[in-house]
């Protein structure tokens, strides 16, 4: 009923920068927190950035200083500015938004996912 399309991925140079987004569209009633995961291969999804409805923001230890996540409310969007970027931060970058459709019935939506290669 919500769907996620991502975009802003690709291949970087060690210390570039790159920038995600994410538009959300469908049944939207309301939107809580809007969130950027990554999955590394042979690791699991961890957490990279979140906002809350409120713009109260939570990062990741390993990229607190390099990366920022903003959101548009009017237009539904969540992006992550990735800066000085590095081998480690190689994943597939998954965009996750929370809310309700209508009052009382919540979602829990994900991207299909970015692939995020840092590499020289």
């Amino acid at each position: 009923q919500v769907q996620l399309v991502e975009s802003g991925g690709g291949l970087v140079q060690p210390g570039g920068s790159l920038r995600l987004s994410c538009a959300a569209s469908g049944s939207i009633f309301s939107i809580d927190a809007m969130g950027w995961y990554r999955q590394a291969p042979g690791k699991q999804r961890e957490l990279v950035a979140a906002v809350t409805s409120f713009r109260s923001t939570n990062y990741a230890d390993s990229v607190k200083g390099r990366f920022t996540i903003s959101r548009d409310n009017a237009k539904n969007m969540v992006y992550l500015e990735m800066n000085s970027l590095k081998p480690e931060d190689t994943a597939v970058y998954y965009c996750n938004v929370r809310g309700r459709v209508r009052i009382g019935v919540p979602y829990d939506s994900w991207g299909q996912g970015t692939q995020v290669t840092v590499s020289s």
